[in-house]
C-alpha cells in the first residue's frame, strides 16, 4: 500500500487539514467522560505543530443527523483539546461556510483551529460533492489520523481527497494498520482469537475470516448464548438471536471442516436481571427458564485464559459479558488480565467495550496494540479494503 505518513508532507508554513476521531462520550454536564480518543490523536497534532502547520481539526461527534444540535456540538472536545496541549483551540460554529472560512484564514504557524460537528451538515455522511470541496478548500495538505472512521465513505474521509496532491496517513492511522496487517500476515502460533460482544450477526464476517487463519476461537458474551443454543442448549431468558441459529450451526460446522477449535462457554454466571447485585454459578447446560446468563463462569475463565497464556498470538474483540455491571464482569477482567501477563506474544485488542474493560483491568500499557476503531478494525479484518485508507494511496 503506497501511503505517505505525515512526516513525508511538506508541512511547514502550511494549513493542513486533519481528519481526527473525536466521537468521545461525553456526560450529562457536558465534560468529556473518556478522552483516549483525543490522547491518540496528539502525537500527530505535535507533530504538524512542531513543524509549524496550520492545523484545521475535523471530526464527527454521534449522530445529530444532518443538523446542528447543541448536545453534539465539539465545544467540550476543543476544551479538552486546549487544557492536553497547553495551547488555544479555535473553534469554529459550524463545518462549512463563511464563519469556518474565517477562523481558518486567520490561523498563523502552529495555531490550531477546530471545525464544528462535521455531521451537523447532511453532505457529510451522504459524501456531497459541495461540501467536499468546500472543506478541501481550507487546506493546502490532507491528513487522516481518524482510523475509526475509515471504513465510512464519507466527505471528510473519502471526496475531499480527490482535491489533494499532498495527503497522507497520521501517526495513529499508521500503527493500526500496521499491527492489524500483522493479524493477516504469517504470524508465530498458536494464534488465539477471542470473541465476544451481544451478536453474532454483527461478528459472523469477521469469525468466518479468522476461521481461515487462527488455531482457535474462544467465544464469550451475549453471542455465546445464540452458539449454545444452536447446539440445543436451553438458557432460559438469556439473550438469544433465534433468526441466526442456522448461522451459528453453519459456522461451527466450517470452523470443524478447517480443524479450528471453537470453545464455547462450559459454565455461565447467571441472574433474573442485570440489576440483580450477585450471579449464580451454574453449567452452560442449566440456566433456568427464568434466569438469564450475563457472565462466563469460573471454569470457563480458566479454559479461557489457559489458552490465552499459551498463546503467540492473540486478538480480543467483545467482552464476555455485561462488565459494566460489578456482579458480572469477573470473566471480562480475566480475559484481559491474561492478555496483559502474556508478554511474548503479540496482542492486539479492537473494540470500544474491550478497550474500555482492558482500561479497567489496568493492561492498556501491557499489550501491543489496543485498536481505536471498533467497525473499522473488523471490517479490516475481514479482509476487506477500506475506503478511507484506499483514498489515501499514491
Amino acid at each position: 500500500m503506497a501511503i505517505r505518513g505525515v512526516p513525508e508532507l511538506p508541512v511547514e508554513g502550511k494549513r493542513v487539514f486533519l481528519r481526527v476521531d473525536f466521537n468521545v462520550p461525553i456526560t450529562p454536564a457536558r465534560g468529556i467522560a473518556d478522552d483516549a480518543r483525543i490522547r491518540a490523536s496528539l502525537p500527530t497534532i505535535n507533530h504538524l505543530r512542531d513543524r509549524g502547520a496550520r492545523i484545521v481539526l475535523a471530526s464527527h461527534l454521534g449522530r445529530p443527523k444532518g443538523t446542528p444540535d447543541p448536545d453534539y456540538s465539539l465545544e467540550p472536545v476543543a476544551a479538552r483539546l486546549a487544557e492536553l496541549l497547553s495551547q488555544e483551540v479555535l473553534l469554529a460554529d459550524e463545518p462549512a461556510g463563511d464563519g469556518a472560512r474565517k477562523v481558518v484564514s486567520d490561523l498563523r504557524d502552529g495555531q490550531i483551529a477546530l471545525l464544528e460537528n462535521l455531521r451537523f451538515h447532511p453532505g457529510e455522511e451522504a459524501n456531497d460533492d459541495q461540501f467536499a470541496r468546500a472543506l478541501a478548500s481550507y487546506a493546502d495538505i490532507y491528513v487522516n489520523d481518524a482510523f475509526g472512521t475509515a471504513h465510512r465513505a464519507h466527505a471528510s474521509t473519502v471526496g475531499m481527497l480527490k482535491h489533494f496532491a499532498d495527503r497522507g496517513a497520521g501517526f495513529l492511522m499508521l500503527e493500526e494498520v500496521q499491527f492489524l496487517s500483522k493479524l493477516l500476515g504469517h504470524v508465530e502460533r498458536p494464534y488465539i482469537a477471542v470473541i465476544g460482544g451481544a451478536k453474532v450477526s454483527d461478528k459472523i464476517a469477521v469469525l468466518e475470516s479468522l476461521s481461515t487463519r487462527v488455531d482457535k476461537i474462544l467465544v464469550g458474551g451475549a453471542m455465546a448464548n445464540t452458539f449454545l443454543a444452536a447446539q440445543g442448549r436451553r438458557l432460559g431468558k438469556s439473550k438469544i438471536e433465534t433468526d441466526k441459529l442456522a448461522l451459528a450451526r453453519s459456522f461451527l460446522k466450517k470452523a470443524e471442516e478447517r480443524n479450528v477449535a471453537v470453545l464455547l462457554p462450559r459454565d455461565l454466571v447467571i441472574a433474573k436481571t442485570p440489576d440483580d447485585s450477585l450471579g449464580q454459578v451454574v453449567a452452560s447446560t442449566s440456566c433456568p427458564d427464568d434466569s438469564m446468563a450475563l457472565d462466563i463462569g469460573p471454569e470457563t475463565s480458566r479454559m479461557f485464559t489457559d489458552e490465552v497464556a499459551r498463546a503467540r498470538t492473540l486478538l480480543w474483540n467483545g467482552p464476555m459479558g455485561m462488565f459494566e455491571r460489578p456482579a458480572f464482569a469477573a470473566g471480562t477482567l480475566a480475559v484481559a488480565r491474561a492478555f496483559g501477563e502474556n508478554r511474548r506474544a503479540l496482542s492486539v485488542i479492537g473494540g470500544g467495550d474491550s478497550a474500555a474493560a482492558a482500561a479497567l483491568a489496568g493492561i492498556l500499557d501491557k499489550v501491543s496494540h489496543v485498536s481505536t476503531g471498533g467497525g473499522a478494525s473488523l471490517e479490516f479484518l475481514e479482509g476487506k479494503s477500506l475506503p478511507g485508507i484506499l483514498a489515501l494511496e499514491v
